[in-house]
């Protein structure tokens, strides 16, 4: 079984734990919307890359309303 030798110092673990960050989610922006979402996502408004891929309820209650 491995032991180590020695007692790392604080210096060292800060060094090797300067990589464990986390970082932010990566976000996209559409094309022809320009609304962000996440990667390989549709976006709220139900567009993905350019093309509507649902049409969501609340794009249909805005319709009505407006009509009216």
């Amino acid at each position: 079984m491995a032991v180590q030798k020695s007692r790392k110092s604080k210096s060292k673990k800060g060094m090797r734990r300067s990589h464990h960050g986390l970082s932010g989610p990566s976000m996209s922006v559409d094309k022809t919307t320009g609304v962000r979402h996440l990667r390989h996502h549709i976006a709220k408004d139900g567009y993905y890359m350019g093309k509507e891929i649902i049409t969501p309820k609340v794009k249909k209650e805005k319709q009505e309303e407006s009509q009216t």
